[in-house]
């Protein structure tokens, strides 16, 4: 909690806060995706593969470039925590920072997940969403977020005591310790920040606390994306089922969540080219 300020305001300090607030990262000029493209690519689609994650455990899953997947729930409202890794570079991951400076807090259709530097280039983008109705509620909550780290059991040891081994981290680490053969200490330290799938979160009026209130997924909504590059993913179903009440919890009840990876017709994945990174000489001013 924020602590009682111990200096007064000063003389001026309505006109300091009454400062107009300017855009960090102006969005006009940032490529954007081709959604019509992206329509008829996703209008003729093959399954290929179905991942059930079981609750409170992570599932890993692969989509090749130019291909679609989907995150669904199944069986009752579940939140997911998803990364993104370049599947033929585990260094390359998603970027929730940057991925929230660009787009906002919560993302949603005709967004894109960016990867981290010296990379930065879309990993995937946002085709469907069947949330994408709830936009910010009273409270100021919204759907799909890239604030929230993840839960994890270091975060519990230090607020709770005591070790829990099923947060969304250590899910995470053993789902990606099995795909790559990494023994789980290496592997998560490549588990990174998340996208907090189907999640409502938000910050609160008063003490700008970090919140979760319970998600209004239902059964059958999904979120699509389309795999810019060849793509590994981690998708944990989170210990806090619908985190509307607890986290990292073996009581809250928990459903499985379902990834699914399709393909378009040829001509559209052989048409595609994947997204190149910046042109950034990396001499930082050094010569």
């Amino acid at each position: 909690m924020r602590r009682p300020p111990a200096f007064p305001a000063p003389a001026d300090a309505t006109a300091r806060r009454a400062k107009p607030a300017v855009i960090c990262y102006p969005v006009e000029t940032l490529p954007a995706p081709d959604m019509a493209w992206l329509e008829q690519a996703r209008a003729n689609l093959t399954k290929l593969d179905e991942v059930i994650v079981p609750p409170r455990d992570a599932k890993s899953f692969t989509v090749p470039a130019a291909h679609f997947f989907r995150i669904t729930s199944i069986e009752g409202p579940q939140v997911g925590d998803l990364n993104l890794w370049n599947a033929n570079d585990l260094t390359e991951r998603f970027f929730s920072g940057k991925t929230r400076a660009l787009h906002g807090t919560h993302v949603s259709t005709g967004m894109r997940l960016w990867s981290n530097l010296p990379n930065l280039r879309p990993l995937a983008t946002i085709t469907r969403d069947t949330l994408d109705w709830y936009g910010f509620d009273a409270d100021g909550g919204g759907v799909h977020d890239v604030i929230g780290t993840r839960c994890d059991p270091y975060t519990h040891r230090l607020l709770s005591g005591g070790d829990y081994h099923y947060c969304c981290h250590s899910n995470l680490s053993r789902a990606l310790s099995k795909v790559s053969g990494l023994p789980v200490r290496e592997a998560e330290m490549h588990v990174h920040d998340v996208l907090n799938v189907f999640m409502c979160t938000g910050f609160t009026h008063d003490t700008r606390q970090y919140f979760m209130k319970a998600s209004p997924v239902r059964p059958g909504d999904f979120i699509e994306f389309f795999a810019e590059i060849d793509l590994l993913g981690a998708l944990s179903a989170c210990p806090g089922g619908d985190c509307g009440s607890e986290h990292s919890s073996d009581v809250a009840p928990c459903h499985p969540l379902k990834v699914e990876v399709f393909r378009p017709a040829d001509a559209f994945v052989s048409a595609w080219k994947q997204p190149d990174r910046p042109a950034y000489s990396r001499t930082h001013g050094m010569g």
